[in-house]
């Protein structure tokens, strides 16, 4: 499946179906993170069962802390 994830076209696997897995993907899962999917803000309770689509538009934005 092909994906826009933050301004990059990126091809997935085709095991990556839901949110929840994306985020696994990137190593993101166990991390604070904000996902915008075609323009909206998804709460992270809806991660697992929202399911990703051909030609979606993701942004996902995550805290990096440091001093």
């Amino acid at each position: 499946m092909k994906v826009v994830i933050n301004g990059e076209g990126i091809q997935l696997p085709d095991t990556i179906t839901s949110v929840s897995l994306l985020l696994e993907h990137f190593g993101l899962e166990q991390k604070v993170a904000i996902v915008e999917l075609n323009q909206q803000i998804l709460e992270r309770s809806m991660h697992a069962e929202t399911i990703l689509s051909d030609g979606d538009r993701i942004e996902i934005v995550h805290f990096v802390g440091g001093g």
